[in-house]
């Protein structure tokens, strides 16, 4: 007898005599006929346990004392089912296993939620028992899926020539975007590791190395705020190539794409569309645009530049626009309604939420006394609303019109069911500008990170209008990965560093190593780093990161299984040479 999954068991294993082994998800006890559904990692099957097809009592009694989670090994033969006893649910529904032979391997306690596919556990709960909600088959299968994702990138990148190297996960800290977490050093004391928060600096030391393709599933950590589609530590694709341009990551990462995700049953059509960034913002506000479906914004600056309305002229004269959506169907919106999106936008840092319904020959303004019939037509053609429609418009800085419209556009499209839930559209965003200005710190900052090669050299010059050599992929309004290509010369990236205001003497401290790299020539590059967990979450259509993460941290950065963060006692502080001060 060899061991067979119980899952993949099927019609054409009938007559085998096979060994499983696996935990009990159910058993049903009628006497001398008992019922044990097996699960194991690959799914569930039927076990029968019947006096009156061989088994003996010393089966029959192990059966009979099996409970949910008991670890138990049955020896059988594989039998079909008869037809008006079979279950179409099940994968294995036309076949069940009768046992000769049922040994209980271990004994389990009663545990605290049902191990079932649809449980109403709360999430807090599943946590700490984590390694039980592995259990339930649709994130066992999120992991299986994953493997095989991962499998498949290895495999891709290994025929394409690149080679897998592993950089440091001790490093040391560059703050620039997110926080580090910092790592104390024994040896060393006062003077601190940082965990990577990407693998940038040592990818591009592999190409001044000379080794031309580099790539790795690595793992990263950020100590930044969490979302859905964050965690403090995540796994990338991490890929660098020499001698290459936009194009090249453009072909490699279209042709990763094309096999990975049909493992997931999706289909991808290449080449993707290609967006600007600037017209990304302009049609949908955001630089990750869903572009499953319209509702696209529309410039309305001009239109109203004539309208002695304070809310659209206060915006004009500080250099800001008027946008707006058009919601199809929108004009049936209660007030109620309205009044809510209202006060969304505001949440979003809007000073109010315009709307004009268009409904019968004469459409409703909410500022409908600013406003005559004429204008409003005018608006009508402008964004060619039909009978039915309501226009939402925003007013203000142009960034936050932006933010408060590709927001508002989002959420009435998942209220309104207008996003087609299986499809999958992707989409490359370009020409990024290189810098982006922060009013609270009155400095640039790099948009995507300071090894950012610009347009021209001379962009540099003026950060303002600095464009960047940068690309993101997009799937359906997230962000899959992002890179660009490199700076390659000392020269330039001293520049880049002056234009974020590091000075040349931080510059020495913090990247002096690789500046002093790429004197001794460093060839032309660039990469790209693509989320692992997002792309696994897309592709198993979960709800969240941490379905297909095996063991993922709370909203609040916790284990809850491991109950980490936690404190450490005193001596291990002392041999750290570190005090904890407490602040409130």
């Amino acid at each position: 007898m060899t061991r067979h999954f119980a899952g993949t068991l099927r019609l054409e294993h009938v007559g085998q005599q096979i060994i499983l082994k696996g935990w009990v998800q159910k058993n049903r006890d009628f006497g001398d006929l008992i019922f044990l559904d097996l699960r194991d990692r690959s799914g569930i099957c039927q076990v029968v346990i019947d006096r009156g097809r061989g088994a003996n009592d010393e089966t029959v009694n192990a059966a009979k004392e099996a409970r949910g989670e008991f670890v138990v090994q049955i020896e059988g033969t594989v039998a079909a089912r008869a037809e008006n006893v079979r279950n179409a649910k099940l994968p294995t529904g036309d076949i069940e296993v009768v046992a000769t032979s049922v040994v209980i391997l271990n004994r389990a306690d009663t545990p605290p939620f049902a191990i079932e596919d649809d449980t109403d556990a709360a999430e807090e709960l599943r946590l700490q028992y984590r390694y039980l909600d592995l259990r339930r088959q649709p994130l066992t299968k999120n992991l299986m899926l994953r493997h095989k994702i991962t499998f498949a990138i290895r495999d891709y990148m290994n025929r394409n020539g690149f080679l897998e190297i592993e950089t440091p996960i001790l490093t040391k800290s560059t703050p620039e975007g997110a926080r580090d977490y910092l790592v104390p050093s024994r040896v060393h004391k006062g003077n601190f590791y940082a965990l990577p928060q990407s693998p940038q600096i040592f990818k591009q030391l592999c190409m001044v190395a000379g080794l031309e393709r580099y790539f790795q599933i690595a793992r990263c950590f950020r100590d930044e705020d969490l979302r859905r589609d964050r965690q403090p530590e995540f796994t990338q694709v991490d890929v660098e190539a020499s001698f290459i341009d936009e194009e090249f990551i453009y072909s490699m990462i279209e042709g990763l794409f094309a096999e990975i995700f049909p493992l997931a049953g999706i289909e991808v059509k290449t080449p993707f569309p290609r967006m600007k960034w600037q017209e990304a913002m302009d049609r949908f506000g955001i630089d990750r645009p869903d572009t499953r479906f319209g509702m696209e914004l529309v410039d309305l600056t001009s239109w109203a530049s004539d309208i002695e309305f304070a809310p659209f002229k206060d915006a004009i004269a500080a250099g800001g626009s008027v946008r707006a959506i058009l919601v199809s169907r929108g004009a049936s919106f209660t007030r109620k309604r309205v009044d809510e999106l209202t006060e969304y936008a505001k949440k979003l840092g809007a000073g109010g939420l315009m709307w004009v319904k268009f409904e019968g020959s004469e459409p409703n303004a909410s500022f409908k006394k600013f406003v005559d019939a004429p204008t409003l037509d005018l608006l009508r053609e402008i964004t060619r609303a039909e009978p039915g429609s309501l226009a939402l418009i925003v007013a203000g800085k142009t960034t936050m019109v932006w933010d408060v419209l590709a927001n508002l556009r989002l959420r009435v499209a998942r209220e309104e069911g207008m996003i087609p839930e299986d499809r999958f559209d992707f989409v490359w965003v370009t020409n990024f500008p290189l810098f982006e200005w922060d009013e609270e710190s009155q400095r640039y900052f790099a948009r995507h990170h300071p090894f950012t090669s610009p347009a021209s050299v001379e962009d540099l010059e003026d950060p303002g209008k600095a464009m960047a050599r940068a690309y993101d992929v997009v799937l359906n309004g997230i962000e899959l990965g992002g890179g660009s290509i490199r700076i390659n010369r000392s020269d330039v990236q001293s520049k880049m560093f002056a234009a974020l205001g590091i000075s040349e003497e931080d510059a020495k401290k913090r990247f002096g190593f690789l500046l002093e790299a790429f004197r001794y020539g460093a060839p032309p590059h660039g990469g790209i780093a693509l989320g692992v967990d997002r792309m696994v979450m897309l592709m198993a259509r979960a709800e969240s990161l941490r379905d297909v993460i095996a063991f993922p941290k709370t909203a609040r950065a916790q284990d809850l299984m491991c109950d980490a963060p936690s404190e450490v006692d005193e001596k291990q502080l002392s041999d750290l040479g570190i005090a904890v001060k407490m602040t409130p």
